[in-house]
């Protein structure tokens, strides 16, 4: 199978950006959807704010959280702690068994970018399906990002983290492919959608940039930057500079493009 590598990593700064994530600013093309009593299977769960907002709109059908490793799950249980119909466990993606279980809806939020092999990892999904079941995937398009005012320095960042994406095997313009690689996968049935997370205000400014500033200079992205000589610590400390020089601007704003699949009727 596969050896993905997940490019963000578990650090602090990562995942304070993923506890702001609900079903309602991640999921809204899936919402309508949804139905109490569906079973559902959330891949890539992250610290689980998602999973349990999706949990309780199909309670009392059961739902699972997974992830690759344990890091994040710790977090997860305690952020689901009130669902009683919610677990979280370790699992592959590529390696879901239909006699397990199957489910009604199987979810996906920014794991596709991530995986060297998304075709793969969209059949194993659709795998465990149900006979009128629907993947739900979204992802982010780094390459279609666009900010005001310009700064070189934002220009670097995001060009050395789709460097850092791209040496690890991954997509990060994923976004713009679901489409393609559910219709790839074997889907008969792909209803494709985009929507965007814009940040304008104080408040969103600070949040954003601060966030990417750290991250920039403090998580896993960071690491694998310097360590294959895509950037050097000096290169990140100015990325962080403009990252809060955005943030700082009265007239700065940012808009984040994202790709969604609904997929049904797998092969």
């Amino acid at each position: 199978m596969p050896d993905d590598v997940y490019t963000h990593g578990h650090a602090d700064s990562v995942l304070r950006s993923h506890r702001n994530r609900t079903a309602a600013n991640s999921a809204a093309y899936l919402l309508p959807h949804l139905r109490p009593g569906m079973s559902l299977l959330d891949v890539g769960s992250g610290p689980g704010t998602i999973t349990a907002d999706l949990a309780r709109l199909v309670a009392p059908g059961p739902t699972l959280g997974i992830e690759p490793v344990e890091d994040p799950l710790a977090e997860a249980r305690a952020t689901g702690a009130d669902v009683a119909t919610l677990r979280f466990e370790v699992a592959d993606v590529y390696r879901l068994d239909p006699a397990a279980g199957r489910y009604d809806v199987v979810h996906a939020h920014q794991v596709l970018q991530h995986l060297t092999d998304p075709v793969a990892a969209l059949r194993a999904m659709g795998s465990v399906l149900t006979d009128d079941g629907v993947v739900a995937v979204r992802d982010a398009d780094y390459a279609a990002m666009t900010w005001f005012p310009a700064d070189e320095r934002l220009d670097a960042w995001l060009a050395t983290y789709r460097a850092v994406a791209r040496s690890n095997g991954a997509e990060p313009d994923a976004g713009r492919r679901l489409y393609a690689w559910a219709r790839t996968a074997g889907f008969g049935e792909v209803t494709a959608s985009a929507s965007v997370w814009c940040y304008a205000t104080p408040a969103e400014r600070q949040w954003w940039g601060g966030a990417w500033a750290e991250r920039i200079t403090s998580s896993r992205v960071a690491e694998q930057a310097v360590e294959r000589g895509i950037a050097d610590r000096g290169d990140l400390a100015e990325m962080a500079a403009g990252w809060r020089a955005w943030a700082a601007d009265p007239d700065g704003w940012f808009a984040l493009l994202h790709g969604e699949v609904l997929a049904r009727q797998p092969l």
